[in-house]
């Protein structure tokens, strides 16, 4: 039996306080709300930026980098479902031997199998090996670099795949791509500064060591899952097993050898029995009602898999095929339109529901705060959905 309840009221009145939704309960840092978060979502570069604006008053594009790359606290790592996050220094470890880990013997082997198949090497394990070694080398001794960089620098990274041949899918890829996702998902290079500006998804690539403060301790697979569930449930809970297998991207037997050292109990919600930390039952306090912008693949929208209590029927148009969230427009802790940027610069929206006047204002200030804060900037979400398509013109 359940011993709780909580309503969706609830749930709205913790997403707002806990995911930095409202300027009475902002962040001091990106770094801070990152680590709230459990990481901005960083597979779209231009992400991390607007999801630190919308949570921390008063940011800016520089302060974001300075914490990214000048004196760095954020750090852009492999995580869940071998997705791309910016998290602070101490969750770094937590991500590589819970999620980035993992991936890694896969990579190696279909990369060894590309490699034979192809007569690129007789021995695609010791190629693999010599290549990784010289291009962390590499690395090292630029400091940072680009792949374009790495390849002048190790001539083997030069070499293309071949995938599909003969197909309408085929095509090809530089080993570089490979090689370089294979090492970042060992933990041995992380994504530095990229070529261009903030919007860029051209990274350089540097060594973690001396760059994340102390070494990165090396954690029992098990207990990494434990703490990263134990942080998911603090800030997004109560959430059911079907969030936390979708989220994290484990298969369920690890979600719940994960749960079983964790103190959790069932509660009753709008959607059926869901899980919460045992200390976590308290009630959240209201807050005044605040418009917040939050742009594609935002943490908080991409942070459930059963969405209906904050998305309602709205995915239709915010949402790709593949799940994918675009911009979306919130109010009182759930998700009331969606948000594009024109090529003149302007911030474009549409209220999918009635807010009221005062909702409807506080969403027309938000947004005419985003397009001063956006000034000359163009961007573009990586991957675009029908609302804002149309709203981009």
């Amino acid at each position: 039996m359940a011993e709780a309840r909580i309503s969706r009221e609830e749930r709205r009145r913790r997403l707002v306080l806990r995911h930095h939704l409202h300027p009475d309960h902002g962040a001091a840092s990106a770094t801070e709300a990152a680590g709230r978060l459990v990481g901005l979502h960083s597979s779209d570069p231009t992400t991390v930026f607007l999801s630190a604006r919308a949570r921390v008053p008063g940011i800016t594009v520089a302060d974001v980098e300075r914490e990214l790359y000048d004196r760095p606290s954020l750090f852009r790592v492999l995580g869940m479902r071998r997705t791309l996050f910016a998290v602070p220094a101490g969750q770094v470890p937590l991500l590589r031997h819970g999620c980035a880990l993992r991936l890694a013997p896969a990579e190696r082997k279909r990369l060894v199998g590309y490699l034979e198949d192809q007569n690129l090497a007789r021995d695609g394990e010791a190629w693999i090996r010599r290549v990784s070694d010289a291009t962390v080398e590499a690395i090292a001794r630029r400091g940072e670099a680009a792949a374009m960089e790495l390849r002048e620098d190790v001539p083997e990274l030069k070499l293309t795949l071949e995938f599909g041949k003969g197909k309408t899918w085929g095509g090809k890829v530089g080993v570089s791509t490979r090689v370089l996702f294979l090492l970042a998902c060992e933990g041995r290079i992380i994504r530095a500064r990229p070529r261009g500006s903030w919007i860029s998804g051209q990274y350089r690539w540097t060594i973690p060591v001396g760059l994340i403060p102390g070494e990165v301790p090396d954690l029992d697979p098990s207990e990494a899952r434990a703490k990263i569930l134990e942080l998911w449930l603090r800030t997004y809970g109560p959430g059911t097993m079907a969030d936390l297998k979708w989220w994290s991207g484990w298969p369920l037997r690890d979600v719940r050898a994960a749960l079983g050292s964790l103190e959790v109990t069932e509660v009753e919600t709008g959607e059926g029995l869901a899980l919460v930390l045992k200390d976590d039952l308290e009630p959240t306090p209201p807050s005044e009602p605040r418009a917040v912008l939050l742009p594609s693949l935002d943490s908080t929208v991409m942070g459930w898999r059963n969405r209906d209590w904050y998305l309602g029927d709205h995915a239709g148009p915010l949402y790709d095929r593949n799940g994918n969230a675009g911009p979306t427009v919130w109010w009182k802790g759930r998700v009331v339109g969606g948000w594009a940027q024109t090529r003149a610069g302007r911030i474009s929206y549409r209220l999918l529901e009635d807010v009221g006047g005062k909702g409807a204002a506080d969403v027309a200030r938000v947004a005419a705060d985003l397009e001063d804060w956006m000034g000359p900037t163009r961007v573009t979400p990586r991957f675009r959905t029908p609302l804002e398509r149309e709203l981009a013109g």
